[in-house]
């Protein structure tokens, strides 16, 4: 029987395997940052042992850090002291760091691929949910907890019980306006926020193959958001193509190798799924959530259910999040006044995304009441955005670039949305207090947000698209 790409991957990494005990599973490459490497690295103190191989580690800081002013001193004492310890401790066990005022800084699950540092076939683990990005490549990419990340400091394996699989197949062309993240959103407003607990998933069909490098990362970075203990895709041209001539991407006769490699890492045709979902593409329009969890979602212009149409067993965690966001039952989103629009995150904060939306903006200015963050991924999207110009069609339309970083994705950092307004957001989970104590969230695609922007409403971005051409 054939394989599946994850069976593939996973198999030949695979150190050690006893039934009714975790694989221990060999880890290419670890990613980490300031929030959850600390105890690791405590406890590596405490037991007198280093870092086993400290090149297959790579280091950055995002959660924490400003996103305007970073050549300054962080204000916030434990955001500092965080970022301060990350310094420290990279320095003390010989771990390559990416800290502030690095050119290759960023969030770290847009650094990794931009570097070339992610590639197909690997394993890829950070102390963080949406490592799952990576599997955009063909990777088996996942979160880890923090002693898991002390486990892989300590052996560079890790001990993980093999999930199920399950490939999700989009098939057709997407419509006008639609975007890899109105995808997502559709599916997990299908399946729930717990719909692929247990399975890593792999997407498949012409509308995934269609898709960009950045278009499949956003993909991949939500597949935690339905549960699943992450999402890969099969490497193809597109792949190829990205990685070729990166910073850290094989060159000369190791690309070639690799290559071939690489050309290997697909599902076989006779390979077992344990679950298939299928969807079509001509029937997602643009996406917006409108409770607390990523599963509340519904294509813009539809309305939030009826409590008749939820099973009783839904209805009261139903209605507290709809309390929360202050929304009815039955109500419509569209026209609803937004008072902030974020625009960056691991899930939409590459180059793509900032092109995407300044070729939208452009001669256009934001509602006059809506603040408009746009935060780049890394320190060389910004630099990428400055030097194409995007800087001044952004500052021309009223929104402001900041610097890069996690930012207002998680309330970890100064960028938080205050108590009781609405944020359209690009980033992945909206979450109570997610963005800021008592701050609203409605998830969204880039352009779904950058039409907000300029309307100060939830806007169906079809519209403001016809009326363009």
């Amino acid at each position: 029987m054939g394989k599946t790409l994850f069976d593939k991957i996973w198999d030949g990494h695979i150190v050690v395997s006893k039934p009714g005990h975790p694989d221990a599973v060999y880890i290419n490459t670890h990613f980490i940052h300031e929030v959850t490497s600390p105890q690791a690295f405590d406890g590596l103190r405490k037991r007198n042992i280093p870092v086993f191989r400290p090149a297959k580690t790579r280091a950055t800081a995002d959660h924490n850090v400003p996103t305007l002013h970073q050549d300054q001193p962080i204000k916030e004492a434990l955001s500092r002291h965080q970022v301060e310890m990350l310094t420290k401790n990279t320095a003390e066990f010989g771990v390559e760091l990416y800290g502030l005022g690095h050119r290759f800084q960023g969030i770290v699950h847009v650094i990794g691929p931009e570097l070339g540092i992610t590639l197909p076939g690997m394993t890829i683990v950070c102390g963080d949910s949406h490592t799952s990005t990576h599997g955009a490549f063909g990777a088996v990419a996942f979160g880890i907890g923090t002693s898991e990340v002390e486990q892989v400091l300590a052996t560079q394996c890790i001990l993980q019980y093999k999930p199920k699989r399950m490939k999700i197949e989009v098939n057709g062309q997407l419509g006008k306006g639609v975007l890899s993240k109105d995808i997502i959103l559709y599916i997990i407003s299908k399946i729930s926020a717990s719909g692929a607990t247990g399975y890593f998933v792999e997407y498949a069909g012409e509308a995934i193959r269609s898709l960009s490098m950045e278009a499949r990362m956003t993909i991949c970075n939500m597949s935690i958001e339905m549960g699943a203990r992450g999402g890969l895709i099969a490497p193809d041209e597109t792949t190829f193509e990205y990685i070729k001539g990166r910073e850290f991407a094989p060159k000369g006769a190791d690309w070639d190798q690799s290559l071939a490699f690489w050309k290997t890492l697909y599902s076989d045709q006779d390979a077992e799924f344990d679950k298939v979902l299928t969807f079509d593409a001509a029937d997602i329009e643009p996406q917006i959530t409108y409770g607390t969890n990523p599963g509340m979602g519904m294509g813009v212009t539809r309305h939030i259910p009826a409590l008749e149409q939820l099973d009783e067993k839904e209805r009261p965690s139903f209605k507290k999040s709809l309390e929360y966001m202050e929304l009815q039952p039955g109500a419509a989103l569209l026209g609803k006044k937004v008072d902030y629009v974020f625009i960056g995150s691991c899930t939409n904060s590459r180059i793509e995304d900032l092109r995407l939306v300044a070729d939208f903006v452009k001669g256009k200015q934001k509602a006059d009441d809506v603040v408009v963050w746009i935060v780049p991924g890394s320190k060389q999207v910004e630099a990428q955005a400055i030097e194409e110009g995007i800087d001044k069609i952004f500052a021309a339309a009223g929104f402001q670039l900041r610097e890069p970083g996690c930012s207002a994705c998680l309330a970890m950092n100064e960028d938080k949305i205050p108590a009781g307004m609405y944020c359209i957001s690009t980033s992945n989970r909206n979450f109570e207090g997610r963005q800021g104590p008592n701050a609203r969230t409605f998830l969204a695609s880039p352009l779904t947000a950058a039409a907000a922007a300029i309307t100060g409403k939830v806007t169906d971005v079809r519209e403001l698209l016809a009326t363009s051409l």
